[in-house]
């Protein structure tokens, strides 16, 4: 069986659970369970702290995993990542006293406090700039009041806590990071978790996407294609009056109504607008 690593709680496992469920997997329906058998599906879920989820799959007791970009590249382990899952994102930056600092450069010698020493030792290392990291396993955003560093780095919503605190972000984002399915470096895709992939890359793209069908007269057909050209080509269909034809085409779900506004000024009528449940590319 295919043993795949999920986030126990936290802010990725509701949405990771989801994820799974969308894609055909039995998941738990009780917090208390620990693992999950699925045998119809041939796979085994354990449900893992996310930030020990990483180490779990780079050390080979479990062939996949789902947990964020920033724990996988903090852990260091030999994990790789498969694909972007499109949920929990965030981004990961450099905060201190607004006005002091305002490169990453300026860092050189200071104190930095953050609960993700490996990934901030990693870019703090590409930039060339040496500094003490300080880990702290929560409010990473009181450190410098209470004197413990000089900056912080840490994932940045809205930016109201840091404020809240006198501080500021200064220079490139660390890191963007997202939910991601991850696998051992050394498993091909072959024993299971090329299935794995193709699922939640369906969920996904079902989430992107909508099915859009209309009528719409023939001259007016490839200008409408133009509009709609679906991701490999719209389907094309006859009608009974052959001065019209039906067109069928998958388009981004951002910006459907623009979209259809402009079929309809193109002369398009009984414009369908269709949720896609799961897909397969």
């Amino acid at each position: 069986m295919l043993r795949i690593a999920v986030p126990n709680k936290g802010s990725l496992a509701e949405p990771a659970a989801d994820m799974l469920r969308q894609a055909g997997y039995k998941v738990r329906r009780d917090l208390k369970e620990l693992i999950v058998t699925d045998p119809d599906n041939e796979v085994e879920l354990f449900y893992l702290r996310p930030r020990d989820i990483a180490v779990y799959v780079g050390s080979g007791t479990v062939d996949a995993g789902i947990t964020g970009r920033d724990l996988l590249l903090d852990s260091g382990s030999d994990a790789v990542e498969v694909m972007a899952l499109g949920f929990g994102k965030s981004t990961f930056r450099y905060a201190a006293r607004a006005g002091s600092m305002s490169d990453v450069a300026d860092i050189a010698g200071r104190r930095v406090a953050t609960s993700y020493p490996g990934l901030v030792q990693g870019h703090l290392a590409e930039a060339g700039v040496s500094a003490a990291v300080v880990r702290l396993d929560g409010a990473v955003e009181t450190a410098i009041t209470l004197g413990v560093a000089d900056v912080i780095a840490d994932v940045v919503e809205t930016g109201a806590t840091l404020r809240s605190q006198g501080l500021a972000v200064f220079g490139d984002p660390i890191l963007t990071s997202e939910a991601v399915l991850i696998r051992r470096a050394e498993v091909s895709e072959d024993n299971g978790v090329g299935v794995l992939r193709r699922r939640l890359l369906g969920v996904v793209t079902a989430r992107d996407y909508v099915l859009l069908d209309y009528d719409v007269p023939a001259a007016a057909v490839e200008a409408a294609c133009q509009i709609t050209p679906g991701l490999e080509s719209p389907t094309v269909s006859p009608l009974h009056d052959p001065a019209w034809v039906a067109v069928r085409a998958m388009v981004p779900r951002k910006g459907t109504n623009r979209v259809m506004d402009e079929l309809f000024d193109l002369g398009a009528r009984g414009i369908l607008v269709t949720h896609i449940a799961a897909c397969r590319l």
